[in-house]
């Protein structure tokens, strides 16, 4: 694969991070649980694969507003990898140092900003950074930035899967990179942000 085929495709992320009600319990900090990607070929048109990494929470627990609303369970992120091991699947087998990536707002890329400083993990992904949500409001010139359910209605697609499950968040974000990319609105390669 050339260099100029390999700018086609793009790492779409989504995490879930443990959550509460409030603010987390004495001793606990939101920390990722899962992280969904799908990757895109923008030359193709087409979301190409998608994946799901489970990580085991080291310094929190899912309670129950957490798997209301993700749906995940402290049973099962249990049988997950640790965070380490996860940034270094990213980097290994999505190639995540190498590719653009995307997300919905900038909340993915400060969280894992935030846990690799707290954790001394290797940060596994590049410099060329997506919006998402940026690119999707000033594509649609929209007062406010939409969450990524309301954009789907905007651009008349429909949400596929459980919102606030990292695997089916990042197809649905994929298919909005994919929009955008159709509508001339999708930022070129060195437009990335960091």
């Amino acid at each position: 694969m050339d260099s100029s085929r390999a700018e086609d495709l793009v790492n779409v992320v989504d995490v879930e991070a443990t959550c509460w009600a409030g603010s987390p319990p004495p001793g606990q900090v939101g920390e990722i649980i899962e992280i969904g990607l799908t990757v895109v070929d923008l030359h193709l048109g087409e979301r190409l694969a998608r994946h799901r990494i489970l990580v085991r929470p080291d310094r929190s627990t899912v309670g129950e507003f957490c798997t209301d609303l993700t749906g995940l369970t402290q049973q099962e992120v249990e049988q997950g990898v640790t965070f380490a091991e996860a940034c270094r699947l990213l980097a290994t087998e999505h190639r995540a140092g190498v590719r653009p990536w995307a997300s919905w707002g900038d909340y993915d890329r400060h969280q894992f900003t935030r846990q690799c400083q707290a954790t001394r993990t290797p940060y596994p992904f590049g410099r060329r950074h997506t919006n998402t949500k940026a690119v999707f409001t000033e594509a649609y010139g929209l007062r406010k930035r939409p969450g990524m359910a309301q954009a789907l209605e905007v651009a008349g697609r429909r949400l596929e899967g459980r919102h606030h499950r990292g695997e089916d968040d990042a197809w649905n974000i994929a298919g909005l990179v994919l929009h955008l990319f159709e509508r001339g609105a999708w930022p070129a390669a060195a437009e990335h942000s960091a």
